[in-house]
């Protein structure tokens, strides 16, 4: 559905917001995009939209580079631009008027369950309404690809998580694939199934947040059984954190063998994601084989 090959964004001469992105994303899918501030997430969701164009490298939608297949991308920006001096049915009538096969009675409805009511004026709204009449245009495009850049920033937590469930459902009733931006690493563990990790301008992780999970564990052990090194037996150290006495260490596991001195504890997504940050020359493809960098 979605894949980018080489994609690379340089502001000014110099700075990098990404390079060296590659990956591919089939059909049906959630797509968690994490990372710390300033990392890619946001300038790698804007070339996926098309909205602006990348200094090296393609990103494509079912093999049409994306700025030629907009009517098939929907998105939400961190801003969640609308027009303040429009009504509510008014913007729903402007998301009609300019998109093709647009929901205007599905959009409505979504947003009169929310107790949004369609006379209110946009610039009238709260900060998390605003999101919700945006993200509410953006699934009534009715879009092949949805992308969603910090749509959970203003939303109270029983919004988010019927923000979460509404997603699954899209993507289970149209087949559609969805990106969502986010910190919020709980709620995403929840929805997505696959993980895009930026770190530092590139694309360090990439692959299924099961396989991910099960694949990586935490050892809690003596700090002398660590000794700084790449692996620990035969399993390799993604990033560890050390006291005089103690040393607790994120590893890819190779096998169910582990020194005894060592706790074996499962992973989050929280842990695997923090391990990967600090330690940002390490990268790992991972998952279905079709979800590949």
């Amino acid at each position: 559905m979605l894949d980018a090959t080489g994609l690379g964004k340089r502001y000014g001469r110099r700075r990098w917001g990404l390079r060296d992105c590659s990956f591919a994303v089939p059909a049906g899918r959630v797509v968690a995009v994490v990372g710390a501030n300033g990392a890619g997430k946001s300038t790698l969701l804007r070339l996926a939209a098309g909205l602006t164009r990348p200094t090296e490298g393609v990103i494509r939608l079912d093999g049409t580079p994306v700025h030629r297949a907009l009517s098939r991308i929907a998105y939400v920006g961190q801003a969640k631009p609308l027009y303040g001096g429009f009504t509510v049915a008014e913007t729903i009538r402007f998301g009609r008027a300019t998109n093709p096969g647009f929901d205007a009675r599905g959009t409505e409805a979504r947003l009169n369950d929310l107790g949004i009511a369609p006379k209110c004026r946009i610039s009238r709204l709260s900060g998390g309404r605003r999101t919700q009449v945006a993200i509410a245009l953006a699934l009534g495009k009715r879009a092949d690809v949805v992308l969603l850049d910090e749509p959970m920033a203003d939303l109270d937590p029983l919004a988010r998580l019927a923000l979460m469930g509404e997603l699954m459902t899209t993507v289970e009733e149209r087949g559609c694939t969805v990106l969502v931006s986010s910190h919020a690493l709980t709620e995403l563990a929840d929805v997505c199934d696959t993980l895009l990790l930026c770190n530092d301008g590139a694309l360090q992780v990439v692959g299924g947040i099961d396989d991910l999970v099960t694949s990586h564990r935490v050892l809690v052990g003596p700090a002398e059984a660590y000794g700084g090194g790449a692996r620990i037996g035969e399993h390799a150290v993604v990033s560890a954190r050390t006291t005089p006495r103690q040393a607790t260490v994120l590893v890819r596991v190779r096998s169910d063998t582990f020194d005894p001195r060592w706790a074996v504890h499962e992973v989050s997504l929280t842990d695997v994601v923090l391990g990967y940050l600090r330690s940002p020359g390490t990268t790992v493809v991972a998952g279905p084989a079709e979800v590949a960098a």
